[in-house]
This record gives structure tokens, C-alpha cells and sequence, in this order.
């Protein structure tokens, strides 16, 4: 069963660490031979841009664009997709492997909207507008104050709708998240959340929000950072994990399931879910309870028919 993630921060962690190997370092979650071991079929690669390097700027953007373009999109690993008529090769069962192009936190637009369409033309399709804290553009999910977007913010919303870029509440602030949903002229993404009132950690949406993502055909990446499952305990299990799928499925949300591990960004796992290679047994305990049609669709089939509805087309830019 082919597997579609929408999350990981593997490229920040290869832009830190030039001599780490795509293929099947031990030192990263994501490598090459774990998605063959995990069959999957797509990955989105996130470029993060980690408080520690200092001040975030557009040549860092870049930089890690080029990490992605030289050591993970190369002949023989990945290919990116870009266009929605790419996709005919996973529903085709062609076994080829995808790469996706993120940008988690516009900080390092520097407030200028022209490299926007600059992101959109090297490869990004996907773009959360906040990390955890404040930025140019709007509030984070753990900033206090709790507001929304910015005059510059709501310019940037345009410009990812006018520009095919997919936009990602995942971090923003619930303020933001509401003023987002008036704002969008198309579907939203939760790239890596989970349900607030199963685990409640603010990064995780309310139930408010879940039905709002719903309504507007969005789709929301359950991840796998253990803090966001379960609260209060020392391990966390693949089971914990059911409850976050029976609390969005409660609130209609059956075909509007996918997965963002969090793979690289998390320094805790969940046993058994430590990277991309262990989804087959996560597969597994899915399949025990619940009916091989729904799995299938939480593991690929409902990412990919959003990214068929919402990707740019090919021939559109002829």
C-alpha cells in the first residue's frame, strides 16, 4: 500500500549537515532506502529555517532549495513534482518516488512578495505562513497575543492564491487560522495537527477548526510527534494515534485524512514509528480496525486527489 507523507524537515537537516548522505544515513529519519522500505510514493520536504542559524533571510531559502535540487532531487532518488499531470504516474502504480517543495514560515521572505512567484517557478507548491511565533505576516500557534495576519500578510495570501501555491495553517495562530478561512479562495491544508480535543497541546486544532477545514475541502496531515498524541506519558504508541482519526472522522471528516509525520523535526518518536520504513506495521494496525477502502485512502488516496484538484496544471502555463 503506497504511502503519501506531507511532512518532514529532512532537507533543513541536510542543509546543516553537508556531508549527510540522501540515500541511508543513520543520522536522519528520512533517507532514500527507508522510503523504498516504507513504499512511499510521496514525500513534501519543508524548508525550515531554524531559530539557531539567527536571523532568517532569502539566501538561506535558497540555499536549502539548492540542497534539495543536489542531493534529493537528483537521477536514481526522487523526482519533484510540480504539475498535477505528474500524478497519473503514482495512480498508474509506476514506482517511481516524488518529491514536494514546502516552505514552513515565511520569515525568510523578508516581507518581499516578489519572491513568492521566485519560490513558485523553483518548485514550491506549499507554503505555511507562520513557525510558532510571530512573523512579517501573521501570528504563530504559540504566540500569546494571539493575532492574525498583518496588512503585508493578507498581501501574501493573494499572492500564493494568484501564484498556485497551496497555503498550510499549521503553525499559525487560531486568530490567523480564522482570518485565513475568510480570507482563502480555495482549499487549506494542516499539513502535520492533530485534534486538540484528543491531546491538548496548542498546536493541535479544536474541533471548530476541524470541521472548518472540512468545509472548505481541506485535508489535515495527522502527524506523529508524541506530544501532540498523548500527553502525560513516557511512551507513546502507534495505537494512540486511532484516536486523533475516530475524533476527525466524528466530525466528517472520513475523506479529509492524511499523514504528516514530522519525520527530522522531532528528537522523540513514537515506538514504532520512527521513520518513513515502519509504515507497512502502521498499515498493519490500521487494517485491524478499520476497512482496507478507508486505509488506502488515509495513506494516499485522499492526498493525492487533493493535489489533483488543487496542484497547478501543466498546460495551464502554456
Amino acid at each position: 500500500m503506497r504511502t503519501v507523507d506531507f511532512h518532514c524537515d529532512v532537507l533543513s537537516k541536510m542543509w546543516e549537515a553537508p556531508q549527510a548522505s540522501f540515500v541511508d544515513d543513520p543520522h536522519l529519519d528520512v533517507t532514500l532506502q527507508r522510503m523504498e522500505e516504507g513504499d512511499l510514493a510521496l514525500q513534501v520536504f519543508a524548508v525550515f529555517l531554524s531559530e539557531k542559524w539567527g536571523r532568517p533571510s532569502f539566501e538561506r531559502v535558497l540555499s536549502q532549495l539548492d540542497t534539495y535540487r543536489s542531493r534529493i532531487v537528483k537521477p536514481g532518488y526522487l523526482k519533484p513534482l510540480l504539475w498535477r499531470e505528474q500524478l497519473q504516474e503514482i495512480r498508474q502504480g509506476q514506482h517511481g518516488r516524488f518529491g514536494v517543495l514546502s516552505l514552513e514560515g515565511v520569515d525568510g521572505l523578508e516581507g518581499n512578495l516578489y519572491y513568492v512567484q521566485l519560490l513558485f517557478e523553483m518548485g514550491v507548491r506549499l507554503m505555511g505562513v507562520t513557525w510558532n511565533y510571530a512573523n512579517w505576516a501573521a501570528d504563530g500557534a504559540l504566540e500569546q497575543r494571539n493575532g492574525g495576519f498583518t496588512e503585508r500578510g493578507r498581501q501574501l495570501v493573494e499572492q500564493c492564491h494568484s501564484t498556485g501555491i497551496i497555503l498550510d495553517v499549521s503553525h499559525l495562530s487560531q486568530a490567523g487560522f480564522w482570518e485565513l478561512a475568510e480570507l482563502t479562495k480555495g482549499p487549506i491544508i494542516a499539513s502535520h495537527s492533530n485534534a486538540y480535543s484528543v491531546c491538548q497541546h496548542p498546536r493541535n486544532l479544536n474541533d471548530e477548526q476541524i470541521r472548518a477545514l472540512i468545509a472548505l475541502n481541506g485535508i489535515i496531515g495527522i502527524t506523529f510527534v508524541p506530544w501532540f498524541i498523548r500527553s502525560g506519558v513516557d511512551r507513546v504508541k502507534p495505537e494512540d494515534v486511532l484516536p486523533h482519526i475516530e475524533k476527525i472522522c466524528e466530525l466528517g471528516g472520513e475523506k479529509h485524512i492524511m499523514f504528516g509525520s514530522d519525520f527530522d523535526g522531532i528528537d522523540q518518536w513514537v515506538a514504532g514509528l520512527e521513520h518513513p520504513g515502519r509504515y507497512p506495521e502502521f498499515q498493519e494496525l490500521l487494517l485491524k480496525h478499520y476497512p482496507e477502502s478507508m486505509v488506502k485512502g488515509w495513506m494516499s488516496e485522499y492526498a493525492l486527489h487533493f493535489l489533483e484538484q488543487n496542484l497547478p496544471s501543466l498546460s495551464a502555463q502554456a
